[in-house]
């Protein structure tokens, strides 16, 4: 389990979120979702213990994460942002392999059997094990986006923090990422990613966290959350809702009264 316990959390003096109070439960996924610049990526690193909040704390099971050493925390979450990783020299196979590093102390590092075989299940996950020597700076952002995923399924950590695991992918690429994730979420893994994609959090996720106003909006299972006046408030825009002929729920921004006069 990952716990936010009343956290505020700021960017330089403009504050973003205020008394955030929630659960992640262990084979959860939970999506942040809201606009931009409402604090999801921010929340997402205070999780993962890389900042520090202006007030409130997170814990990982009964372990407040600040108290953690980095060592420590690395084995318990993995935590994914791709604009903060640099890694155009490497070959793919040793970008994964960097996931493996929180197993090992640093004067010590030899590849196990068992690192190869996390490496190798990881890349066979994201579907690149074709790419192992193709050097990095060669990939597309797509392709680039399934090697930090593989990176972080292969550090094996029972906590997984994504942010925006589908940016740059094409719809195949991204549904396929997002059932792994969930396949990841039926075996134990906590798994918390934020999403901009309104749809792709309805049909995937078991929780849904809507940040807006400097607070959270919303937070439950996607039928509940999705309730426009939820969403209304979150987006400053009016908001539509249906459901398909096998149940799943989509969004979309309502048509604006004129051509809805006009179809009429």
């Amino acid at each position: 389990m990952i716990a936010a316990r009343n956290l505020t959390l700021a960017a330089g003096a403009r504050t973003l979120l205020r008394d955030v109070t929630f659960e992640i439960a262990r084979g959860e996924l939970a999506v942040l979702l809201g606009p931009n610049g409402v604090g999801k990526t921010t929340l997402l690193r205070a999780l993962a213990g890389v900042l520090t909040p202006q007030n409130g704390c997170v814990a990982i099971g009964a372990e407040p994460i600040a108290e953690l050493h980095p060592s420590q925390r690395a084995r318990l979450v993995a935590h994914i942002a791709a604009e903060e990783i640099f890694a155009d020299r490497l070959d793919v196979r040793d970008v994964v392999n960097t996931g493996r590093y929180a197993h090992h102390r640093w004067w010590e590092w030899r590849e196990e059997p068992r690192d190869l075989q996390a490496v190798n299940d990881a890349m066979r996950a994201v579907g690149m094990e074709t790419f192992a020597q193709r050097s990095f700076d060669t990939l597309s952002s797509g392709e680039r986006q399934r090697v930090w995923l593989a990176m972080a399924l292969a550090q094996e950590a029972p906590v997984l923090l994504l942010d925006e695991p589908t940016s740059h992918l094409d719809i195949r690429v991204a549904h396929g990422i997002l059932h792994l994730l969930r396949a990841q979420a039926a075996a134990g893994k906590t798994i918390v990613c934020v999403l901009h994609d309104v749809n792709e959090a309805a049909e995937f996720a078991d929780r849904v966290l809507l940040l807006g106003e400097e607070r959270l909006l919303a937070d439950g299972a996607p039928d509940s959350v999705f309730a426009t006046a939820a969403l209304e408030a979150a987006y400053g825009m009016p908001m539509e809702r249906m459901r398909t002929a096998n149940g799943a729920i989509r969004v979309f921004p309502a048509a604006p009264a004129a051509a809805q006069a006009e179809q009429a």
